[in-house]
């Protein structure tokens, strides 16, 4: 194995792990927020990544541009959606009930997807989708690298919005204590609204990120649903910045083992990685104290 393959799918995994960390930072929201199990929530990165394709077939455009529709109609959609159907959940069976509300949902989008655009196989025909740049003799995409770009500018203004707004503090103040928020003054429930919009806009993110360089199909979704499921457990459900870590230990280890393993093979470290949380360390292994300086 030369140096140049090893260093270039180290930086794959990294450039990986920035895009999953992204949407597992959506998926926290609706569970640190609500204990909400989000299972909806790939499949409305598909729905995403399948608008930026038709934005591109019907106006010749950068996906990049339709995030100007998207990621304030996914927003809208997640107000609504958590208004309409998550808030009327009960609250001692919340966490499994949404489990099956969130898997209709997802059901209904595939369907969807396949009614209006056929199973067929859909890929953005990009100008820019073969370029690479040589980084000591590692090619790595251009598409990739935007892609990361993208989620990486996403997560910093997460970042900001979550640690230096009143909104920000009011949506912690609720994950970490929604009792204490709410005597203190906190409309909890129009924070778990806005909260909700706030995690599908990083799947609207997310999705027109992975358009760039992905085939798309509408069941597409069920493959990505179980790593960032793990991806949140082994960082510490409700914790952001566990998330984050974990997605990109995860995602190097991913790029990495498929150069022995191969890619169907390599994914099944981050069911190893859930396993070994599960039974070692169910509270996640990068939550706790790093949370809460978050």
């Amino acid at each position: 194995m030369s140096g140049a393959l090893l260093l270039q799918s180290l930086i794959l995994g990294v450039l990986l792990g920035g895009l999953y960390a992204l949407l597992a930072a959506g998926l926290t929201l609706y569970f640190g927020i609500m204990r909400v199990v989000m299972i909806a929530h790939s499949a409305f990165l598909i729905l995403a990544a399948y608008l930026a394709w038709w934005f591109n077939r019907e106006t010749g455009l950068d996906p990049l541009i339709s995030l100007v529709v998207t990621v304030p109609l996914f927003f809208v959609t997640g107000v609504v959606m958590q208004r309409l159907l998550v808030s009327r959940l009960k609250p001692l069976t919340l966490t499994m009930m949404s489990v099956l509300l969130t898997f209709a949902v997802a059901l209904i989008i595939e369907g969807a997807l396949g009614f209006f655009f056929s199973g067929t196989q859909r890929r953005i025909p990009l100008p820019y989708a073969s370029a690479s740049l040589d980084f000591f003799g590692a090619q790595v995409p251009v598409v990739k690298l935007i892609a990361f770009g993208l989620a990486a500018v996403a997560l910093a203004g997460l970042f900001v919005l979550l640690k230096y707004t009143r909104f920000g503090q009011a949506l912690r103040a609720t994950i970490q204590h929604p009792e204490a928020a709410r005597l203190v003054g906190i409309n909890t429930d129009r924070v778990a609204g806005y909260g909700f919009g706030l995690g599908l806009a990083t799947a609207a993110i997310g999705g027109t990120a992975l358009s760039l360089d992905a085939t798309i199909y509408p069941s597409l979704h069920w493959h990505w649903i179980g790593p960032l499921m793990a991806i949140i457990v082994v960082g510490g459900l409700g914790s952001i910045p566990g998330a984050a870590i974990a997605a990109l230990v995860l995602g190097v280890a991913q790029s990495l083992l498929q150069l022995p393993l191969g890619p169907t093979w390599a994914q099944t470290i981050f069911y190893v990685a859930l396993f070994a949380t599960l039974m070692f360390r169910p509270q996640g292994f990068f939550g706790g104290r790093l949370a809460q300086r978050f």
